[in-house]
């Protein structure tokens, strides 16, 4: 049985296809969900949905049992993300699950992310938990760098897009990308990987995709586009004033500001190919995310 945590989410459902795809029987796929009627697409395909709510370890010990692979993401609540991951892991030891694959970041142990200390935090207490493992240490999506947070039509009107990851390259991918990457994974048919832990039992995937850089992507968008774009960089302080000018909070605008400032940092590039020897395939080009997210404008 594999149990896939947050299964209604982007990622999460994405992986359940991939599974599905990958010729796993829909009985011996369990989705591990918090609100069970928004997965009532899943249990028509034979899927089987189980409340599994990250903040009441009660639901977890439940959706756990018989999961012999459990993958799980964690939530988008930043500042809560450790505790409910805590949870989890408490709940996969006294469900005695053999394995947990856990969807972080690329450069856990490295990144100057705010984003990433929960990442951290969650993989060490995953290591002292004596489990088998798999870190999916996974990289920027694609998606979000192509105006999937909405800011491509106004970057467009104005000719000018912003941010403040300098030079810096993301090894970007696409959430299909990672979720086929953890569906091979989830199966077993992945690579060795990297031997990590005190004694060896688990593995780390860094995956990441052909890199780019933030002046690369308006590139792009003013090609497929045909309009003039481009990138300016700002520092991290200007960057978030002119988010919070746009209308976004001041907290989320800066973790937006710190997440770029990473790109700079050199955070968000690697050079594994784990991604490409998983998949067998590299990861979406930059240029069909583009033509997608303009075709979706």
């Amino acid at each position: 049985m594999i149990t896939v945590t947050a299964a209604t989410g982007r990622l999460g459902r994405l992986v359940v296809a991939e599974l599905l795809q990958r010729g796993v029987p829909s009985d011996q796929i369990t989705a591990a969900v918090r609100s069970p009627q928004k997965a009532a697409d899943l249990t028509e395909l034979g899927v089987q949905v189980r409340q599994a709510d990250y903040t009441r370890p009660h639901t977890l010990a439940a959706a756990f049992t018989g999961a012999d692979r459990l993958l799980l993401i964690p939530s988008a609540e930043y500042g809560q993300r450790f505790p409910q991951m805590k949870n989890a892991v408490d709940a996969a030891i006294a469900a005695h699950i053999p394995l947990i694959a856990y969807a972080g970041f690329v450069n856990t142990p490295t990144s100057t992310l705010r984003l990433a200390d929960e990442h951290k935090q969650a993989e060490t207490y995953i290591l002292r938990s004596g489990i088998p493992f798999a870190f999916l240490r996974n990289g920027g999506y694609t998606e979000l760098y192509t105006g999937e947070l909405g800011d491509l039509a106004p970057a467009l009107d104005s000719g000018v897009t912003y941010g403040c990851g300098a030079d810096g390259q993301v090894s970007g991918a696409t959430r299909a990308d990672l979720a086929a990457a953890a569906a091979v994974v989830l199966t077993g048919q992945g690579h060795p990987g990297n031997a990590y832990g005190p004694e060896g039992n688990g593995r780390v995937y860094e995956l990441g995709g052909t890199p780019f850089t933030l002046a690369d992507v308006a590139a792009e968008v003013s090609r497929q586009s045909g309009r003039p774009l481009v990138y300016q960089d700002l520092p991290a302080d200007r960057y978030a004033q002119a988010l919070t000018a746009q209308g976004v909070p001041q907290a989320f605008a800066d973790l937006l500001a710190d997440t770029s400032l990473a790109i700079a940092h050199g955070d968000w590039y690697t050079p594994s190919t784990d991604l490409e020897q998983l998949i067998g395939r590299p990861a979406t080009p930059l240029a069909d995310v583009v033509a997608a997210q303009l075709r979706a404008l």
